[in-house]
């Protein structure tokens, strides 16, 4: 095994360490000692993620309007909500409904511009590069390494919107707007993001696990305190279907704690097909029963996925797990295909995101990914609530 590939396996253990630390997934002594220098350290960044707050709050810094309608999409917490089928759904209902949308995308772990560039363009004060432009709403224009997986994604599966990436998203919205003759903007990601003045704030909140143990980064897994969660107008409870009926009105009612006005919305995340990972065939659901599969995910919550392959009557016989928009090498490929084939595995199967940052590999298996879309709990449209309210604000 390559010198490179070993360090990179065993820096892969340590942030997987660090991240089972985060989540309350390690108990051990190590685990310990690691969870109390994190705490140590979610003082002083819940100072600041507080005197920010603040700072917007009493206007001392101020948010940008666009003077365009601007939803922005996100939530409290690190980790997968299931921001982006949210996203898509919201995008085609208001395309539906005559609107150009452009989505703003930080594009997490896309390239960015080099230090150098950066520093060059401050010293002779050279106009900066624009944003990225991942689709203009005709085509898909960069690939996942420069526009991210989630970008990329969107971009794929919304031929007809725009999608801009730009770390300032302020800068980013600007363009869509004044280039790409966007009428309404989805800041995706985006409940952080202050500089940016919203029209109206979506929080989403995972029902199987909310808010970890309640702490903020870097001990747990809150991005800011819960009681900011009363910014939003409207809270979905994503994948609400897994988890009981109790533990859901019970999650309610906490959450009106912080927030006593907006309407509390269950969603569910359903898988509807499976589709080669570099070719448009499909099978349906039923099709992977009994087959002996071999999961890979690099994901935030890998265990939903593989659930979902479960209950479909796949018979997992080996998975692996990468963190979060983990950018797949040739070498990782080959060592899980390897693996999964010397198991016996019939097929591989992935998410829709890790196919997107797989596309371009080689495979030993027949592989495929999972399509999931979002649907409402009991028959209920509360895109149609959201949508009236968007009619009578002015754009």
């Amino acid at each position: 095994m390559p010198l490179l590939h070993r360090i990179k396996k065993q820096l892969r253990a340590c942030e997987n360490c660090i991240k089972d630390v985060i989540y309350d997934r390690r108990h051990d002594r190590k685990a310990q000692r690691l969870g109390f220098l994190f705490r140590c350290l979610a003082l002083p960044f819940y100072t600041i993620v507080r005197l920010r707050e603040q700072a917007y709050d009493k206007r001392w810094l101020r948010s940008q309007h666009l003077g365009c309608m601007v939803i922005v999409v996100g939530n409290l917490t690190v980790g997968g909500t299931g921001k982006t089928p949210i996203v898509e759904k919201l995008t085609r209902a208001l395309q539906a409904r005559g609107r150009r949308v452009g989505i703003l995308s930080r594009g997490y772990k896309s390239k960015k511009e080099s230090f150098l560039k950066k520093w060059m363009h401050w010293l002779f004060h050279s106009v900066p590069p624009p944003p990225k432009v991942v689709s203009d709403g005709k085509r898909c224009l960069l690939p996942y390494e420069i526009a991210g997986d989630e970008p990329l994604l969107l971009a794929k599966n919304l031929p007809e919107a725009c999608v801009v990436v730009d770390k300032d998203r302020v800068k980013a919205g600007q363009y869509a707007v004044q280039n790409l003759n966007c009428d309404t903007l989805i800041l995706d990601d985006g409940f952080q993001y202050f500089q940016l003045k919203g029209t109206f704030y979506i929080l989403l909140i995972d029902a199987t696990y909310p808010f970890g143990n309640g702490i903020v980064l870097p001990r747990g897994i809150l991005r800011e305190p819960l009681k900011h969660m009363k910014r939003a107008q409207f809270i979905f409870l994503t994948k609400s279907d897994r988890v009981s009926e109790e533990r859901l009105r019970a999650l309610e009612r906490f959450v009106r704690r912080y927030n006593k006005d907006a309407p509390i919305l269950p969603c569910l995340h359903v898988p509807k097909y499976f589709q080669a990972v570099n070719d448009q065939i499909q099978h349906e659901l039923s099709w992977i029963k009994g087959k002996r599969v071999a999961a890979l995910s690099g994901i935030a919550s890998p265990k939903l996925f593989e659930q979902f392959l479960s209950d479909c009557g796949a018979k997992i016989i080996y998975k692996e797990h990468f963190l979060d928009h983990h950018a797949y090498t040739q070498e990782d490929i080959n060592e899980f295909f390897q693996k999964a084939k010397a198991l016996d595995a019939e097929i591989c199967v992935t998410t829709e995101k890790d196919a997107v940052r797989i596309q371009d590999k080689t495979f030993l298996l027949p592989f495929y990914f999972l399509r999931m879309e979002i649907e409402w709990v009991k028959g209920t449209q509360p895109f149609e609530v959201i949508l009236q309210k968007l009619a009578n604000l002015k754009s």
